[in-house]
């Protein structure tokens, strides 16, 4: 078997993070087509993409299988993790169309690396054989920026490119730019792929995502695709059609943090959002501090309070703050208050911002308790925060 060499891309979130591994449709780059999404996704994982052979801006290569594509992203993957302090194996997998078969082969080839997987615009087998060898000669003789026009009517649902014409034209720019060769031999390799039989043997679970207005892979294959395999959901966004992360990149990642924070022990997620927010410093005094007759409760708010509720993707953590000084206010619960509004810094306030929210709490939760706000604000924002 001979393994490609796959490129990756950080595309959002730190290394400390679980691990989110994004794919690309034939024809786009990761880059490009989940920056938003994972930019939504970058608070609670480390989300890195790969890229096809010939659409990184480099050569084609040489031909390759699903099999051997997926072989080389888990090499991909393996760079990532090697150096990350907790020895972590296993990864998140969302993969979009020809992205979404080579998740299909992870889950068959290594199912104990992933934890769960998000399939989009995809399917246990993509279109038919002959049309795929059919468009691989197509582009060795002409190119692909032959292909942009009809790309633009199969990528994105009918208005798309009227309200969003930035983003359809830099991922169209880009399928203009793909190596022929390195295109063709994906084409080729989409002609051999079906593991509509296989289905059965994949146990990892697996939300797949279709768009009411996919031409390539309709609902009715994602339904498939969800029913074979042994826990599978389907989630069906309306007005979508085949890039669904570059079309309706919010819904997208509501999605993928539903599904795959499952995989994660709220704990760990609440105690990784708590550091972030709150400051390693004052996480790392509060865990020295406890005691045995306090050491519940610290694990309570961290998987409660941090783990569940700061964790859901509802609200931004730059509301989740005003929210919660504004209760802390009402409640005059002084002495959280000052960790609070540094913390608000951290999650993207400005002071004139914190000021309007001190401002807003004096009407609705009285006077008294704003000007006693105020001075607590005032002095937490002037000193360093205490030791």
């Amino acid at each position: 078997m001979t393994v490609p060499r796959i490129t990756g891309v950080d595309l959002a979130g730190r290394p400390h993070l679980p691990l989110l591994v994004v794919g690309p449709s034939l024809g786009t780059s990761s880059s490009v087509l989940w920056s938003t999404a994972a930019g939504l996704l970058g608070d609670v994982f480390h989300v890195v993409g790969w890229e096809l052979p010939g659409h990184d801006g480099g050569p084609g290569g040489e031909p390759f299988t699903l099999t051997e594509l997926a072989a080389g992203v888990l090499g991909l993957i393996d760079e990532v993790i090697a150096g990350r302090a907790d020895g972590e194996v296993r990864f998140g997998y969302a993969g979009v169309s020809l992205g979404g078969a080579v998740g299909l082969r992870l889950l068959l080839d290594a199912p104990r690396r992933v934890d769960r997987a998000a399939l989009l615009c995809t399917g246990a087998r993509i279109g038919e054989a002959a049309h795929w060898r059919e468009r691989a000669a197509t582009v060795r003789a002409a190119g692909t920026a032959v292909l942009v026009e009809g790309a633009e009517r199969r990528w994105f649902a009918p208005g798309f490119v009227d309200r969003a014409p930035g983003v359809a034209a830099e991922l169209l720019r880009g399928l203009a730019t793909v190596d022929a060769q390195g295109y063709a031999w994906a084409c080729e390799a989409l002609a051999e792929f079906d593991v509509s039989d296989e289905l059965a043997n994949i146990s990892v679970p697996v939300l797949a995502i279709a768009g009411t207005e996919d031409l390539v892979t309709p609902p009715a294959a994602l339904a498939r695709l969800a029913d074979g395999v042994r826990e599978g959901r389907l989630a069906v966004l309306d007005g979508v059609a085949h890039l669904a992360p570059a079309e309706q990149p919010r819904q997208v990642a509501d999605l993928l943090r539903e599904h795959l924070a499952a995989a994660t022990d709220p704990y760990d997620a609440g105690m990784v959002v708590r550091r972030e927010v709150l400051g390693d410093a004052h996480v790392d005094r509060a865990s020295a501090a406890a005691t045995e007759f306090t050491l519940e409760f610290q694990r309570l708010i961290t998987r409660y309070a941090w783990g569940t509720i700061w964790t859901r993707p509802g609200l931004d953590r730059r509301s989740r703050s005003m929210i919660t000084i504004t209760a802390l206010i009402a409640g005059g619960h002084h002495e959280e208050l000052a960790m609070h509004v540094r913390a608000a810094l951290r999650n993207g306030l400005t002071v004139a911002e914190l000021r309007e929210v001190v401002l807003q709490s004096a009407i609705y939760c009285g006077v008294p308790a704003a000007n006693t706000a105020f001075r607590i604000a005032e002095q937490a924002l002037r000193g360093p925060e205490p030791r």
